[in-house]
């Protein structure tokens, strides 16, 4: 069966060569066509297509508004010509399942649409190295360090980033135990703090365990389902069941939510 793809762009001849790209693929059919936001959510709950692919400027309603309200029942995919760091966490924030750059090309573009379905989320390399990163600098804190704690191929980064994430995890685990379980006013005010960001802090009724942990860090690392099997010596079904439980651990839509809280929290 085919992956069903509804396109929303205002930019016909956009909509037109997106259309010849993807129903070129033989397991994808492009069912419809929008050209604002509104007419797009009018679509989706019409057509129910497996993915949508939205522009983020559109009349109406733009693609993260659309993402917002979509992304609870369909796998939105954001592509849009601007590179911009607000639209690339919002769109993140909103629950998008791919974050992709007009000038990505054909090939990544199916490859979003394909990774959607598969529940995975692809993200243009152009923006991912940024993004990882600057999550990594918010999680680490700014300094005159930063650079060598960002460099993954120096042995005395990777050092300094594990004892940071030991020291960051006992903190945590401290914390746990003053706010008694996230009761009280201090537990309070941290849910609002997580409803505000938008993406949770490490507080959750659940620990991870241990290898939730090792999968959850490897999605980070931007391994692959097949990859990530291959290291833990663990199978692809074994895998999902393991992403499925970090996701509802830590409130995460998707792989991308994974990737942004492992490096934001330092897990």
């Amino acid at each position: 069966m085919s992956i069903r793809v509804l396109l929303a762009d205002d930019d016909e001849a956009i909509r037109s060569a997106y259309g010849i790209i993807l129903d070129a693929q033989p397991d994808i059919e492009v069912v419809g066509e929008a050209a604002d936001g509104v007419a797009a959510v009018e679509a989706a709950h019409r057509l129910r297509p497996d993915v949508i692919l939205a522009d983020i400027r559109m009349p109406r309603m733009d693609g993260l508004e659309l993402t917002r309200q979509l992304s609870e029942e369909f796998r939105v995919v954001v592509v849009t010509t601007f590179d911009l760091d607000e639209y690339v966490h919002t769109a993140i924030r909103s629950g998008a399942a791919g974050f992709l750059l007009k000038r990505s090309g054909p090939t990544l573009l199916a490859e979003a649409v394909r990774a959607a379905v598969a529940g995975d989320a692809l993200i243009s390399p152009q923006i991912t190295v940024r993004l990882l990163r600057e999550l990594s600098g918010r999680a680490l804190g700014e300094g005159p360090e930063l650079q060598q704690r960002l460099n993954p191929g120096s042995e005395q980064g990777r050092d300094q980033n594990e004892d940071r994430r030991q020291e960051q995890k006992r903190s945590l685990q401290a914390e746990r135990r003053r706010d008694g379980g996230d009761e009280g006013r201090a537990g309070r005010s941290r849910r609002a703090e997580q409803s505000r960001i938008g993406w949770p802090r490490p507080l959750f009724v659940e620990e991870l365990t241990a290898r939730e942990t090792e999968v959850a860090q490897l999605v980070a690392d931007g391994a692959t389902n097949a990859e990530i099997g291959s290291q833990l010596f663990i199978t692809a079904g074994t895998v999902k069941n393991h992403l499925a439980a970090v996701q509802r651990k830590i409130g995460a839509r998707n792989r991308v939510g994974i990737a942004a809280w492992v490096w934001e929290t330092g897990a």
